[in-house]
């Protein structure tokens, strides 16, 4: 059998941790530079707050209510749900962690009578140690534990677990979910299956096989249709990395100038290496991308995309950041306003062992930068996301008498909530009144 772990809400209930004043109310959470609405409480969901709504509208759209905003705090999100995925590791015989607030977990040696039972302790630990609500499906498969794991949020009689263990159940699932909402059935699939009658996922996975080979002549596709029927076919995602990683935004306002811009790509860059470092794997290919706003049409466009090699694989910033660079250098265009960059490292292999050159870095200078790196993440890790940067993530402006002034950070997070477990000034103060006994 399989589990899948789903934090209900993710960053909103990573927002009401250490807010339990905002329990029952609407609750969302805006994208980079507080853009438009990304996360949503199911109190906002109800009061019929849309997902990518932009944030200026919602005023306008829900006048008088009162809507606790966030910006996205990407710190505080990424270490509570690792406290999470340290529990399941505990609890799981093995799992594979699929997204920020996803877990596949493999259930061998659990018996299939104590499973819901597992599930549900599961559940009751998460929400005691961490605080935060999580519904877990589970199946003979990944697809299926997928739409398990959503009956289990919908529905509380299933007490946070859902399993999908006889084909009665089977089906009855099936039949409850729609077909663009099963895994691996893109928008542009669920668009062809609904003009061909299969609105649910049950009217799919009753064709015939050689139907869907013929009208799709997708094997992702065909493999989903197995997995519908009760087949366990879809790779076990633990065995292949990730073959490219990508860090991009868009800017908040648009930018004309090199420098401005190559700081962007720089921390671009620097987060791709350290994601690099935390699965510890080394890239052979820096690539970097540049986009005008396509929507200013009074405005010249422009859209490009470059990419260079590197001589030795490898995970540091430095150099990630310098080829970066380069690559920025060839594809920058003067008189565009540049909306969006993105860094993209390819050709992902493990760290060791690493064929070297023998006209680049000797093996001395290679182990200098692996120690840089080291410590840079370790003190990351203990103050904070960006208490140490390399000079080239340094963003600089103008001050009044026309100096350079260096300052931390060009995204816009007016609304952004403390980080009181990774850093120490937001660490919780309690205010203790001791009352002294009379005598």
């Amino acid at each position: 059998m399989y589990g899948i772990a789903d934090l209900d809400n993710c960053y909103v209930s990573c927002e009401k941790v250490f807010r339990p004043d905002l329990e029952g109310k609407p609750i969302v959470v805006l994208s980079n530079n507080d853009g438009c609405v990304v996360a949503r409480s199911n109190e906002a969901k109800k009061m019929g707050i849309k997902a990518g709504i932009p944030y200026f509208q919602l005023a306008q759209l829900f006048p008088g209510q009162k809507i606790a905003v966030f910006s996205s705090n990407y710190e505080l999100y990424g270490e509570l749900t690792g406290r999470v995925v340290s529990i399941i590791r505990q609890e799981a015989p093995a799992y594979f962690r699929y997204s920020i607030d996803e877990c596949f977990m493999y259930l061998d040696g659990i018996e299939i009578d104590k499973l819901q039972e597992w599930g549900e302790n599961l559940h009751n630990r998460v929400k005691r140690e961490v605080g935060m609500p999580i519904s877990i499906g589970l199946a003979p498969n990944k697809t299926l534990a997928k739409i398990a794991s959503k009956l289990a949020k919908k529905y509380a009689a299933y007490k946070h677990c859902c399993m999908i263990d006889t084909e009665y159940k089977r089906e009855k699932a099936l039949a409850w979910c729609p077909i663009e909402d099963v895994w691996g059935i893109g928008r542009r699939y669920a668009a062809k299956l609904q003009a061909l009658g299969c609105i649910t996922a049950l009217d799919f996975a009753k064709h015939h096989k050689e139907w869907v080979r013929v009208t799709f002549n997708n094997i992702n596709i065909e493999r989903t249709w197995q997995e519908l029927n009760g087949e366990d076919v879809v790779p076990n995602e633990e065995l292949a990395k990730k073959k490219s990683i990508c860090t991009s935004r868009s800017f908040n306002g648009m930018i004309s100038d090199y420098e401005t811009l190559f700081t962007h790509v720089s921390n671009y860059a620097a987060r791709c290496a350290e994601k690099l470092r935390m699965q510890h794997t080394v890239a052979s290919i820096v690539g970097v991308f540049l986009n005008t706003n396509m929507f200013r049409e009074d405005l010249p466009q422009y859209w490009n995309f470059m990419e260079q090699r590197l001589v030795t694989p490898t995970s540091s910033s430095i150099t990630i950041i310098q080829t970066a660079d380069e690559v920025l250098k060839k594809l920058f265009r003067e008189g565009y306003q540049y909306k969006k960059a993105g860094v993209i490292v390819m050709g992902i292999g493990a760290e060791s062992p690493i064929q070297q050159d023998l006209f680049d870095m000797n093996a001395e200078q290679i182990q200098k930068m692996r120690r840089l790196d080291e410590v840079i993440d370790r003190i990351n890790r203990m103050h904070g996301t960006e208490t140490i940067v390399l000079g080239a993530q340094q963003y600089t402006q103008k001050n009044g008498k026309g100096k350079a002034e260096v300052f931390a950070n060009a995204i816009k997070h007016d609304f952004r909530s403390p980080n009181p477990t990774t850093r120490w000034a937001d660490v919780i103060q309690l205010n203790a009144k001791v009352e002294k006994k009379k005598n």
